[in-house]
């Protein structure tokens, strides 16, 4: 499937879709993976999922930190916690082992939100919905679903 989205409120309207009908997974952690350039639209579409998700703090890139926890306390929220990881400085799977990735996909809690997963390809196991994102040339991005 896919959306294309012109606007930034479009953006939150289509993550807020999203959000609704992910199904989170029974026995470990819901992996979603975010493939696209620099500039996609990685990050915005994470901070919109948080936003979706009643994150009201400050959502940013974790470029430098690898990774960022959000503690989702509403009681609507099908989660517990938002992780959010920025492969994109990594070189491979075994990057992710300081992290905690193992111990955080054994959490059904858990949603997993992960940039650049072509960096850890080799230690993922099979995202529930794997996500890429383009830029078009008039600056609207097309969102493709997998």
């Amino acid at each position: 499937m896919e959306k294309l989205v012109k606007t930034l409120g479009e953006l939150e309207a289509e993550t807020a879709r999203f959000v609704s009908e992910l199904v989170p997974k029974e026995d470990e952690a819901t992996l979603v993976t975010l493939s696209g350039d620099l500039g996609a639209g990685k990050t915005a579409f994470t901070k919109a999922t948080a936003l979706s998700l009643g994150v009201m703090e400050t959502v940013n890139s974790p470029t430098f930190v690898l990774e960022k926890i959000y503690s989702l306390e509403s009681k609507n929220s099908k989660f517990k916690r938002l992780i959010h990881i920025d492969a994109y400085r990594l070189v491979s799977g075994s990057d992710l082992a300081p992290l905690g990735f193992d111990e955080l996909m054994q959490d059904s809690g858990n949603l997993i939100l992960l940039e650049w997963p072509e960096k850890v390809a080799d230690a993922l196991p099979e995202p529930a919905v794997k996500i890429s994102i383009s830029l078009c040339p008039d600056e609207s991005r097309t969102i493709s679903y997998d």
